[in-house]
C-alpha cells in the first residue's frame, strides 16, 4: 500500500511513518479539549449511577447493622403500591406523550407553512420556553386556574360538572403544556426536511393532500414522530416537581413513591428500596433511548437524502 505525501511533506524529506506520527499528534489537542467533560460526565453521573447500582442490591440488618447483597429491594420494588406506582407512571406518560404527539403535528405544520416569519419565530421561541416550564409555578398557574377554588372553575361552573384538577386526567392537561411545546420543537426540523418536489410530484399524479399525506408525508416523518413520542414519553415519566407538588399522593407514581420511601413517609429504612425504584427508572429510559436513537438517525437519512 502507497502512502501519498504532501508537497510539504515531500519538500522536507519526512517518513510515511513520521508524518502518522506527527497527524496523530495534531489529533490529540481535540481529544484533550474534550477530556474535562469527560471527567465531569464521570463525577455527576457515573458516581450517583455505581451508588444507586451498590444500594438497590443491599439491605441493611437493622439490628446489626451488618449489610448484605440481596435482590429483595428489586423484588419489593415490584410489588404493591409501588408497582402500582410505576404502572401508573408508565400509563400517564404513554397517555400524554401520545396526545401532545397527535396535537402538535399540525401545530409544527402549521407553524412551518406559515408566511409570516416573525409568527414562526414567536411560536418557536414560546415553545423552547414552555417546554422547560415545569414544577412549582407550573403547578400553581393550574391550581389558581383551574384549582377547586380557581378563576376558571368558578367562573365557568366546572366543579359543578364534575371537574377534577388533582386526577389522572387533570395530571395529564397539565403535562401537555409543556409537552406539546417540545413536540413542536422535536416534530419541526422534519417537516421542514420534507421536500416541496415531493408535494408536487404527487399532486402532478393527481393525489389529493390527504394521499399525500398519508402515502407520502406520514411514512416519511413516521420515525421522526416516534422518536418525539419517545422523548416525550421519557420527558413526563421523570416528572416529579409539578406532580408532586399539584396532586401529592392522589394519583400513585413512581417519583413521588421513591420521595416517600427516601423520607421515611411509609416504612423507615425503605431508602434502599427507592434506590431499586430509582434502578427501574433507568433501565425504562435506557429501552426508551434504545428505541430513539436508531429511530432518530433513520429519520435523518431519509430526509438528508
Amino acid at each position: 500500500m502507497t502512502t501519498v505525501l504532501t508537497e510539504a511533506e515531500a519538500e522536507a524529506d519526512v517518513t510515511p511513518a513520521a508524518v502518522a506520527s506527527q497527524r496523530r499528534r495534531r489529533r490529540a489537542p481535540g481529544w484533550l479539549a474534550v477530556l474535562p467533560v469527560l471527567v465531569f460526565v464521570a463525577i455527576a453521573f457515573g458516581i450517583p449511577a455505581l451508588a444507586m447500582l451498590n444500594g438497590a442490591f443491599t439491605v441493611k440488618d437493622q439490628t446489626t447493622g451488618a449489610t448484605s447483597y440481596t435482590t429483595a429491594n428489586l423484588t419489593g420494588s415490584l410489588q404493591g403500591a409501588y408497582l402500582t406506582a410505576l404502572i401508573g407512571s408508565v400509563k400517564l406518560s404513554a397517555v400524554s406523550a401520545g396526545i401532545a404527539t397527535v396535537l402538535g403535528l399540525p401545530l409544527a405544520q402549521a407553524v412551518v407553512t406559515s408566511r409570516f416569519r416573525a409568527l414562526r419565530e414567536a411560536v418557536l421561541t414560546a415553545s423552547g420556553v414552555l417546554a422547560n416550564f415545569g414544577g412549582v409555578p407550573l403547578a400553581f398557574a393550574f391550581v389558581a386556574t383551574l384549582g377547586n377554588a380557581g378563576v376558571l372553575t368558578q367562573h365557568l361552573g366546572l366543579k359543578d360538572k364534575g371537574w377534577n384538577l388533582y386526577s389522572f386526567w387533570g395530571l395529564v392537561i397539565v403535562y401537555l403544556y409543556f409537552l406539546i411545546p417540545l413536540m413542536v420543537l422535536t416534530i419541526t426540523p422534519a417537516l421542514e426536511g420534507l421536500r416541496s418536489q415531493w408535494r408536487e410530484a404527487a399532486q402532478n399524479n393527481g393525489a389529493t393532500g390527504i394521499q399525500y399525506w398519508r402515502h407520502v408525508a406520514l411514512p416519511v416523518l413516521t420515525p421522526s414522530l416516534l422518536g418525539g413520542l419517545v422523548l416525550l414519553f421519557g420527558s413526563a415519566f421523570a416528572a416529579y416537581a409539578t406532580a408532586a407538588a399539584m396532586v401529592g399522593s392522589a394519583v400513585p407514581l413512581v417519583t413521588l413513591q421513591i420521595a416517600d420511601a427516601i423520607s421515611g413517609n411509609v416504612l423507615v429504612g425503605q431508602e434502599n428500596v427507592a434506590l431499586a425504584l430509582s434502578l427501574d427508572m433507568v433501565l425504562i429510559a435506557g429501552l426508551v433511548m434504545a428505541v430513539y436513537l436508531p429511530l432518530q438517525r433513520r429519520s435523518a437519512r431519509w430526509l438528508e437524502a
